[in-house]
This record gives C-alpha cells, structure tokens and sequence, in this order.
C-alpha cells in the first residue's frame, strides 16, 4: 500500500456542495433537491461515509487528481 491515498470524504462533499451552489436554490426543481438532501445526509454521516470510502476504494482504483 505504498504510496496509497485515502479518497476523503471532504473533497467529495466539497464537490457536492460545488454542483449544488451552481444550480439556484428551488425546493420546486428535482435536481437541486436532490442535490441538496444527499449533501446534507452525507455531511450528517461524515464519519460514515468516509468508512464507505475507505473499504470501497481499493490502492488500485481509479481516482481522480487531487
């Protein structure tokens, strides 16, 4: 495992939180909606989700750059 990277969940949820500010806020649009719920479900199970990410992504995948 030398010279393997965790993927962390903060990059994710930053991105996330990037695609959801491009959209304007509209509770009526399904795709900031969406945006926006699974932002917040995965930021209130931060540790969570950076558990998924430590057993899914193996030294091998594929990620992208930091």
């Amino acid at each position: 495992m030398l010279g393997f990277v965790t993927m962390k969940s903060e990059r994710l949820l930053a991105e996330l939180n990037r695609l959801r500010s491009d959209l304007d806020k509209d509770p009526g649009d399904l795709e900031w909606f969406t945006l926006h719920h699974v932002f917040c479900f995965v930021s209130y199970q931060h540790s969570a989700f950076q558990a998924y990410l430590d057993e899914a992504i193996k030294p091998d995948d594929e990620v992208p750059e930091s």
